[in-house]
Order: C-alpha cells, then structure tokens, then sequence
C-alpha cells in the first residue's frame, strides 16, 4: 500500500565562520570540535524541541578519518550533549556531502520513517589533507579510457572546462573579485549574522621567564577568507598552478578551509507538538554524473533535475548558492544554463567565502534558509560540481 509524501521541515539553521587552512584561526581547532558547535548552536535556534524525539544524525565529510574519522556524526552528537539514543551517521559525497545529508535527513522525515534529523557536515582541511593521509587510487581506472579523468587532479578538470567551454582568464578573475566584493559587502551589512554562531578559540602559549602557560582567547564571528585587497591587477599577476599555459590559478579558485553547519529538520507532527515555527521546506534533491574530467559542469545537469522534481522552472528561484569550486566551472555553468549572474551567490562565494568540503553543503544550507527570509524570497538552491564527476542541486522554500 502506497504511502503520501509529507513534507520536511527546516525549523534551525547554524554554521561556524570559516577558517583559511591550514594557517587559519581553526588550524589547531578539531572537526568535530567545530561540529560539536554547530550543532549545539542549532538546537539554541529551537529552545522548545525536546531533543529526546531527535532519531540520528547524518553529517557529511569528504574526507572521513584522522581527527574527523570514526564515525564523526556520532562522537559529535554524543559530544553536543544530544541523548544517547539519537543515532548519528557519516556520508561522504565529496564536496555535496553536506548537501547530501541534509537530503538524506529530508527524505527520512518525507517517507515517514523519521520525526527529527539532524543534518550538517564537518571539514579540517587543516587536519585532514586534500586527498587523506594515504591516497590509492585504483589501477583500474587507467584500464578504459572514460574513467581516467578520476586521477586527474580538481585544478585540471576546471582547466578542461575553461578550455571546452571557451571561458577566459579575464573573466574568471573578473569573477572572482567581484566574490570577494560581496562577501566583504555582505560582512559589513551583518547578513551572516543569523546563521553564525561565533567561535571562541583558546591560545595556549609558554611563557618561559615567568613559567606560566599564557592563555589567550579570541572570538571568531566571520569568515576568515574575503580580502579587501583583493584587484584585477593583483590576480593577474598570479601563475597557473594546474596547467603549462593554463588559466585557473590560486585566485580563481576556491579556498581550502575549516568548517561545520547542523540544521534540524522535522515533520509536522513535531511542529504541531512543539509549536515550532519552519524556516523553511526541503522542496527537492537530485545528483547526476558526469565526465570525470569535466567535473566542474556537474551543476549544469543536476539543476535542472531539481527543479523538474520540485516543479518548478529556472526562473522561480530567487537565490542560488552555485558552489565556486572554480570560476572556470562556475562561468561555465551560468553560461550553458543562463542563469542570472545577480541570483548567484549574492553575498559572495567560495573563492572568497571558503570551502571545507563536505561541510559545504549544510554551511550554504544555512545561508539560503536565512538568506530568504530577510530578503522575503520564496525559493533558494544549493548547487554544487562534486569530485569523479558529478553535480548535485537541493531546492530550499521559505514558509
């Protein structure tokens, strides 16, 4: 007997600032740490749920060992101080892990199968490198010639994509000042506000005359990466890091980082029960699969699978938060879709923002659920190109 969808329900929305890596403020701060904060500052939104009704956590992660290893969904709810029985979870779809967990959570509550969920997603980029401690590739992927792109490095793949797609140095760095603009721009007007929950790092140095370890604290409310030095002229006198020749550079590219964002989604029985007010409703998910070697075109084909499952067309969205992985890709992306360049990332992206991988997802969540509502927009998108080749697309409704 088939059962009704009902719908999913976004009533907390947090995320830490993020930190440069692996020099930043949180370079000796752990990911679960972070997500620990995070989640902690989610459930403060909704001082009225009772997290006994909480069934498990699902947090993404890109690279899911050392500090950030051993189930980090679990250990950082248990750590949150959330009730031994809520479950917790670790996926890992790359960069959309984030994304990816939130839709999980979404459809555990949309089948009927869940009440409350919490989802997020973590990242040290600080701790945990790129690739992980021991990277191995399997040999096989050099057997056909389709799967070889997987060994291609992230900065070659937006080189393939600047290069088939015909977009310019110029304007990705034209790109990429105009996201430290806003990102800066958003700063300064407080957007960030609702969705941060500022940081307190401790600093423990000796002091050798005295003896004494000196003990120092520091309050992060921002993001740590949008530079107001940041000019055309500066970016163009940046090499090519990827490719002999090449056009995709260190700033025109986004940065590594450290990060964490929770949100709580539940049905509507737990808002009638706990007379909790939406922030918003989790409208749609789909990923689709690309080339390997073209990965950063994800998007192009995810978005529009989204907006077919929401019913909805291209227009209709308000915001769009298109993960800046690359300008190249994201210049790309626009231009095959023509998606209008002031919904895109209106206060800044990752070039400028940050990026902490598979923390990603849950940190631009968090944005557009209270990017709409300040703006009194209807509905908000969460896109992103995803490793190996793939896109990834979530459609947000603010209620």
């Amino acid at each position: 007997m088939s059962k009704q969808l009902q719908d999913a329900y976004i009533v907390a929305a947090s995320r830490t600032p993020i930190g440069k890596a692996p020099r930043g403020v949180f370079r000796n701060t752990r990911p679960d740490e972070l997500l620990v904060h995070a989640i902690k500052s989610a459930v403060a939104q909704v001082p009225g749920l009772d997290t006994g009704v909480i069934e498990d956590a699902i947090v993404g992660c890109a690279i899911p060992e050392a500090e950030q290893g051993l189930n980090v969904a679990r250990i950082g709810a248990l750590l949150a101080g959330l009730p031994q029985s809520v479950g917790g979870v670790t996926v890992n779809r790359f960069c959309a892990s984030g994304l990816t967990a939130l839709a999980m959570a979404a459809d555990r509550i949309r089948v009927g199968e869940s009440d409350a969920m919490i989802a997020g997603g973590c990242e040290s980029m600080s701790m945990v490198p790129m690739m992980g401690n021991k990277p191995s590739l399997s040999p096989h992927i050099f057997d056909r010639s389709e799967d070889i792109g997987i060994a291609y490095g992230m900065g070659l793949t937006a080189e393939k994509v600047a290069e088939r797609w015909k977009v310019s140095r110029e304007a990705q760095d034209a790109f990429s000042v105009e996201s430290h603009r806003r990102a800066l721009a958003a700063q300064q007007a407080g957007e960030f506000k609702d969705e941060i929950a500022p940081y307190t790092i401790v600093e423990r140095s000796p002091d050798l005359a005295s003896g004494e370890v000196k003990v120092r604290e520091r309050l992060i409310e921002l993001d740590e990466g949008p530079r107001a030095d940041t000019t055309l002229e500066g970016l163009a006198k940046l090499r090519a890091v990827f490719a002999n020749k090449g056009s995709v550079t260190a700033g025109n590219s986004s940065q590594t980082s450290d990060g964490a964002g929770a949100l709580i989604v539940v049905s509507e029985k737990i808002l009638k029960q706990f007379n909790l007010t939406p922030l918003a409703r989790f409208v749609s998910f789909a990923v689709r699969g690309v080339p390997p070697e073209i990965m950063g075109i994800g998007p192009k084909e995810a978005i529009p699978a989204a907006l077919k499952a929401a019913g909805l067309k291209q227009d209709d969205l308000d915001w769009i938060e298109l993960n800046e992985a690359f300008a190249a890709q994201s210049l790309a992306v626009i231009q095959d879709l023509g998606l209008d360049p002031a919904k895109i990332n209106p206060l800044g992206g990752a070039i400028a923002l940050g990026h902490p991988l598979g923390a990603t997802g849950a940190i631009r969540a968090s944005t557009v659920v209270h990017g709409l509502r300040r703006r009194n927009y209807k509905y908000g998108m969460v896109t992103m190109c995803v490793g190996t080749g793939m896109g990834a697309a979530g459609i947000i409704e603010r209620l």
